[in-house]
């Protein structure tokens, strides 16, 4: 069995009998155009139209790539968790693929000698995860089945085991794993999420430079961190640290120096400083490079990334594209305004479905110094001009293109929330500085 990198999340898993291409992100512009790869890809979606299954493990736009699905052979299965709610299923299938389902915990023959088991994040602590998306907790109802939006895979042939932890959150996704090390045993190579794929702290535009700076170093530190418990709990004789891996393009470019994405260098170094080498060794691969289990070596050594090269690239060649809001027509203020009434009606059913208040105010930028101010007591929207922010108890303030704004306000399957402040796109003022997770989960219903 053999696992090749191709870049962030994806990676091709395949033995003699049987290949798997997961996560397929394969081209720039994710997350409405600022999620682009660097080292630039030197490899085509159709590439891949050889293997035999695709296993996509959530919806976020770095895993499920339409553009990316868009060029590969719909006769390839895709493969995924079966989910509550179809949401991912039906995209999928929108693109003219077969989407085969696959029970929680339940090791399922492929092809060849290979066998996949896909088990979902679902020790649903919504604390834990910050994510109150379709979620069991909120429906009160234990028995719906797998809700989460994320989901790690098993690859075996009967002698080797390859676990892709993709995006999974430890310690949310811990009883999976543990289900998982007690079926399997010995754990030759775990592939894991070590940096942050987020809004924090490059979006924070009430931080200065050194505090971001700081923000950023503490959030790789905590991730590292974190990743550890991956190896800890698996004891795997290899580990690949993936995942999350970005540079931000167009007007965003200059905040790639704030995000809690480090060179892999320094990962490696810290990973190979803080796991024992004897015990675990810590994989990193050029693209398109594989490490093979068998003969227990990988294709070529690790080569680090020029970073006056990636600087020069980024200045050169990234800064200068657009997004793809940027090519709709400015909306009128007005226009804007008239949509706000329905989507407070969505936003204030979602936020008494969950029961949640907070005396914190989200003011969301209509036209500069015109905001729309949304109360999280039941006390309604205002439209306020150049808002006093130190008569607010506690206030979130979002800057954004209104032109962004005009496709967020239209629903979810133009722009969602969450993948706008994933993106980088919304610039983000709070005091205090603390992360109110149900907060953002109530504006995702934001729409019309």
């Amino acid at each position: 069995m053999q696992v090749t990198y191709l870049s962030s999340a994806a990676i091709v898993v395949e033995t003699e009998g049987a290949s798997v291409l997961c996560d397929p992100w394969l081209v720039d512009g994710a997350f409405e155009g600022s999620w682009c790869h660097y080292p630039p890809l030197d490899v085509d979606p159709e590439d891949f139209d050889h293997v035999d299954y695709i296993y996509i493990s959530h919806i976020h736009p770095d895993h499920f790539d339409p553009a990316t699905l868009r060029r590969l052979n719909t006769e390839i299965p895709v493969l995924i968790h079966d989910y509550r709610w179809d949401y991912l299923k039906d995209e999928i299938s929108a693109l003219g693929f077969e989407v085969i389902e696959l029970d929680h915990n339940s090791r399922t023959h492929l092809a060849g000698d290979l066998h996949v088991n896909i088990l979902a994040a679902d020790a649903c602590d919504p604390e834990v995860c910050g994510n109150y998306f379709g979620c069991s907790w909120v429906e009160e109802n234990p028995e719906l089945g797998s809700t989460q939006v994320d989901s790690l895979a098993v690859f075996d042939d009967g002698e080797y085991t390859v676990v892709n932890m993709n995006d999974c959150p430890y310690p949310m996704v811990e009883r999976s794993m543990r289900q998982v090390k007690e079926g399997y045993g010995n754990i030759d190579l775990v592939c894991h999420q070590y940096s942050a794929a987020q809004f924090y702290p490059q979006c924070m535009e009430d931080y200065t430079h050194e505090e971001k700076l700081r923000a950023r170093d503490d959030v790789i530190e905590e991730k590292h961190e974190l990743a550890t418990e991956f190896i800890d709990l698996f004891d795997p004789d290899y580990y690949m640290p993936f995942a999350g891996e970005y540079v931000l393009a167009g007007r965003l470019a200059p905040l790639n120096r704030y995000t809690a994405n480090p060179p892999r260098i320094e990962a490696l170094e810290w990973f190979e400083a803080h796991v024992d080498p004897d015990e675990h060794r810590c994989v990193f691969l050029n693209s398109g490079e594989h490490l093979d289990l068998a003969a227990g070596r990988v294709s070529k050594p690790y080569e680090p990334v020029d970073q006056a090269a990636k600087r020069e690239y980024i200045e050169a060649e990234l800064a200068n594209r657009t997004f793809t809001y940027e090519r709709d027509p400015i909306p009128d203020v007005s226009e804007l305004r008239e949509q706000v009434r329905p989507a407070f009606e969505r936003f204030e059913r979602k936020r008494k479905q969950l029961g949640y208040e907070t005396e914190t105010t989200v003011l969301i930028g209509l036209a500069p110094e015109e905001y729309v101010e949304l109360s999280f007591t039941g006390d309604g929207y205002d439209f306020v001009t150049d808002p006093d922010l130190s008569t607010y108890d506690g206030y979130v303030k979002f800057e954004l293109d209104p032109r962004l704004l005009g496709r967020l306000l239209s629903g979810p399957d133009a722009v969602h929330w969450a993948d706008a402040k994933i993106g980088s796109h919304l610039g983000i003022s709070k005091q205090p500085d603390i992360y109110e997770r149900q907060l953002y989960n109530c504006l995702g219903s934001f729409h019309a």
